[in-house]
């Protein structure tokens, strides 16, 4: 076998591994397939005849260009504390879309992905490379030009981040279900003891409306503040369908065929404790498949 066709067969065998590193850095799915696309550039662009290990080379060369995107991001964001709902993955029921079991591999809920936007590109690189993919720190250090202990005080501290703010969800999605059934029942009935009931007392609610509704780009706090925000999803009930969205239960609101949000719930020890909605009319498209708009 040729090198090219060694290297190009490596490529497809990691293709799904490099999609998961590039969403987790991105928390976008147009650019992780950008930057997965640009890695297979720079791949035939480069004699890895040298290369030991060319799954690692080619995740450094991932997350590299991640960084890039990441910092370019950053410097151009007008309004850099604008809340922002990354892409959620959404599948129709309770059946993870074959296509995300690699995205989802390490349970990478929305909330997760809510504060991973929090994190300067450092931060994230390093969290997410040694976290998740478990790349040693001695190879994450060259990437943003610090040293192996500056690489992993950063990913210590985005670790913490991620643990105070994104809890682990509770495995047995039919639980979950209950839990967020429950939850729209209540907002139905207009029933605001139920409400805070089926609350944790620290929830939030993130909302990212995009530019075009910008009313609903808000973050609330907790039981009876969400509660009372909550009322307001009872009209939308007929509306409602279920779905997973990144592995979790969740809902698709659709209306007219299209969709008018997406609605991500994080349940720990049978309560809520958050719920991340992406209600941007522009990147809803493309995100929920046509059954559930039906």
């Amino acid at each position: 076998m040729s090198d090219l066709a060694a290297s190009t067969q490596q490529f497809e065998e990691d293709r799904s591994r490099l999609r998961a590193v590039a969403y987790r850095m991105l928390g976008s799915l147009s650019e992780a397939e950008d930057a997965v696309q640009e890695t297979w550039l720079r791949l035939h662009r480069s004699d890895t005849s040298e290369v030991e290990n060319l799954s690692a080379w080619l995740t450094t060369v991932v997350a590299r260009v991640c960084l890039n995107i990441l910092r370019s991001r950053q410097s151009r964001r007008e309004e850099p504390l604008d809340l922002y709902v990354p892409d959620p993955l959404v599948s129709p029921g309770d059946a993870i879309d074959p296509e995300q079991e690699s995205l989802l591999a390490d349970s990478v809920g929305l909330a997760l992905m809510v504060v991973l936007e929090t994190l300067t590109p450092a931060e994230r690189l390093a969290f997410v490379l040694h976290d998740m993919f478990a790349v040693p720190f001695d190879e994450i250090a060259p990437l943003i030009e610090r040293t192996p202990a500056a690489a992993r005080q950063l990913a210590s501290r985005a670790r913490r981040r991620v643990h105070e703010q994104a809890p682990a969800p509770d495995p047995d999605l039919v639980r979950q279900r209950e839990v967020v059934d429950a939850f729209f029942a209540a907002s139905r009935a207009g029933d605001f003891d139920a409400l805070v009931a089926v609350l944790d007392p620290d929830v939030v609610l993130r909302s990212d409306g995009g530019r075009a509704r910008r009313r609903l780009n808000v973050a609330h706090h907790g039981a009876r503040t969400v509660a009372q925000q909550a009322i307001t999803f009872g009209r939308l009930s007929p509306f409602a369908r279920p779905a997973l969205i990144n592995g979790a239960a969740g809902i698709v609101v659709a209306a007219d065929g299209r969709p008018l949000s997406i609605m991500g719930f994080t349940v720990a020890q049978g309560r809520i404790v958050a719920i991340d909605v992406l209600a941007d009319p522009e990147r809803l498209r493309g995100l929920v498949e046509p059954t559930l708009l039906d």
